[in-house]
């Protein structure tokens, strides 16, 4: 799978951990950035990566700043993007059995590598279930299209 990462200066540490491991468990990872632990603006890596996977560089993307929020907000504003935070293993699973969500958004100050590691293997392997929640996400992509209609 092709998967974008990024991470602001307090996800840098997280980010530095998962993108090897990603590596070796035989995605195509591409690093966003940062690249150090001096003060960035999270913003610009949160949309780094959504771009990607808007307009389909990445299949999928992860997010690591001090709580996740930041980058979620930041990310759900690209067109095509259902970014959410994910504290845990259960949260990943119907992250994506019910909403296909296509990026993530890890805390890098209240998660450990162990941790992150099992929340983005269950949510890399955790298909999409469609059906009614297909309706659903359907109806998110027809409102982000309106309000990008609204905007023109």
């Amino acid at each position: 799978m092709r998967i974008a990462v990024g991470a602001d200066h307090r996800g840098f540490p997280l980010k530095q951990q998962l993108v090897p491991w990603l590596k070796l468990q035989g995605h195509d990872v591409t690093d966003e950035g940062t690249t150090q632990a001096t003060s960035v603006d999270y913003p610009d890596y949160a949309a780094k990566v959504a771009h990607k996977v808007s307009n389909g560089q990445a299949d999928r993307g992860i997010l690591v700043c001090a709580t996740g929020v930041g980058m979620c907000i930041t990310a759900n504003k690209v067109h095509g993007v259902r970014a959410t935070t994910i504290p845990d293993e259960y949260v990943a699973r119907l992250s994506r059995q019910h909403n296909d969500v296509n990026v993530i958004c890890l805390s890098g100050d209240r998660l450990d590598e162990q941790a992150a590691q099992r929340i983005v293997d269950t949510w890399l392997e955790t298909e999409f279930e469609g059906g009614r929640h297909a309706i659903r996400v359907e109806k998110i992509a027809q409102l982000e299209h309106r309000e990008c209609e609204a905007v023109e």
